[in-house]
């Protein structure tokens, strides 16, 4: 396959030239490349990108008793038809005191449907040595990031999270962290119980901005205490946090990155007074609009690392609708892994917030570098898997549920108007994606072995 006369789009750099792929890898970067006898696809005007990498995903989560209808083959085929050729999916909690490997089997099985590639981010339940033991045999086999919850029924106490820490350091993996404070959030809960407080605005209020900025503020003092190890705060949503992140890195902690989402960049806390407003419901919660520019210029100015979607996808209908009367009933999490990176490139790099290659850095080369998938993905060169997305800058689009591929009933940017369009997604050189119509193959994703992250700081 021959991509000719497109802008070769890097997080350093923008080029007019032709990409060469051959045998699933690219086999040359140049201009006037001559054709083969196989395909040719001709983009003028448009940006040849890297595969965008999702590097938080929930296919398969459970929560309240539900399991989300997106399972990797819907997940997958979603994610391809928004530009995405490799997900890391966030493992679910498995039954009360298993370990590691248990999980880590159970995805491997659930994830033979997918058609792009993958890999998996190990879950932590509780600490033992046992636990620790099973961190180094899994970074051994290629998953070399794990995440704890400072919240939930499964969180982590200070003295674990040290312990995380300083095992994470010494096999050189990635600790990524759902960081909010479990004690603010349990005693808002029983004052907003105890007083009616039930409708979708109060999930807000029961986790206000404090309870993110606590949470990742004493991380920061952990992790100086254990020698920074690499350390991933995903989905952040406040510039109190962002704020004490960058407290940190001044200090000297230089292993911190940051991961936000694009409903913390779009979206903002009055969608939970609306009639369906429990559609909103995620943790953390969508907050005031100030925050949304936070997370803004912390992608314009470096100092957020990784753009995902935190898929994690129920349906209304059947599943969040329950929370409108209470709602601690809801389950929490939005779909999001097909709008992410359309969304991103109109709102960002169309409305020149970010320049291209910042968006390249932001949804490709960074995932790739801080999960060990660098260079053979987020990169276009020779030798890399032929993992491209084809963006038109001059089509305009609006999401409609209805033409999404994502299984689930809503999407949280339903008549949205986008400048820039996915025209192709390729995946280790072959069209799995047309003008969003998957044209791929089931079971074409392979379980991606990871190396030792790169921190790139």
């Amino acid at each position: 396959m021959l991509i000719k006369n497109g802008s070769v789009v890097t997080e350093t750099e923008i080029t007019k030239a032709d990409v060469l792929i051959l045998d699933g890898k690219i086999e040359k970067v140049g201009a006037d490349l001559e054709d083969p006898e196989d395909d040719v696809i001709d983009v003028p005007g448009m940006y040849v990108m890297p595969g965008a990498i999702d590097a938080h995903t929930r296919f398969c989560a459970e929560e309240n008793g539900l399991r989300s209808p997106d399972d990797f083959f819907t997940g997958t085929v979603a994610a391809a038809c928004g530009g995405v050729t490799c997900v890391i999916n966030h493992m679910e909690f498995g039954p009360r005191g298993c370990g590691l490997r248990y999980q880590a089997d159970e995805y491997r099985k659930l994830a033979e449907p997918a058609v792009i590639d993958y890999s998996f981010h190990g879950i932590i339940q509780r600490v033992n040595d046992d636990v620790l033991d099973e961190m180094e045999a899994l970074t051994e086999e290629g998953i070399t990031s794990f995440k704890f919850c400072m919240t939930t029924e499964y969180k982590i106490d200070d003295f674990g999270i040290l312990e995380l820490m300083h095992n994470a350091r010494g096999l050189g993996a990635m600790l990524c962290v759902h960081a909010e404070n479990d004690g603010i959030i349990k005693f808002l809960r029983m004052y907003a119980r105890a007083r009616g407080f039930l409708s979708p605005i109060y999930h807000a209020r029961s986790r206000p901005p404090e309870c993110e900025a606590e949470a990742v503020d004493r991380l920061m003092f952990l992790s100086a205490v254990t020698g920074c190890p690499l350390l991933y705060i995903t989905h952040l949503s406040t510039a109190q946090a962002l704020a004490a992140i960058n407290d940190a890195r001044g200090s000297g902690l230089k292993n911190i990155f940051v991961e936000t989402c694009p409903q913390y960049m779009l979206l903002d806390e009055t969608f939970y007074r609306r009639s369906d407003g429990v559609k909103y419901i995620a943790c953390p919660p969508l907050r005031k609009r100030n925050h949304c520019d936070a997370m803004w210029e912390g992608a314009e100015h470096g100092d957020i690392q990784v753009i995902a979607s935190a898929h994690c996808a129920f349906n209304y209908e059947a599943g969040k609708r329950a929370g409108a009367e209470d709602f601690m009933m809801c389950p929490s999490g939005l779909p999001g892994v097909e709008t992410r990176v359309p969304l991103i490139f109109s709102e960002g790099v169309m409305k020149r917030r970010i320049t291209p290659q910042r968006f390249v850095e932001l949804c490709c080369a960074n995932p790739a570098k801080l999960f060990g998938l660098y260079p053979a993905k987020g990169c276009i060169a020779p030798g890399s898997d032929a993992d491209l997305m084809i963006i038109n800058p001059a089509k305009q689009f609006k999401i409609q549920k209805s033409t999404l591929h994502e299984n689930v009933d809503y999407t949280v940017y339903d008549g949205m108007e986008l400048r820039g369009d996915i025209e192709y997604t390729i995946s280790r050189g072959e069209v799995a994606v047309h003008c969003h119509n998957w044209i791929g193959s089931r079971g074409w994703g392979r379980f991606i072995k990871r190396g030792t992250p790169v921190s790139g700081r």
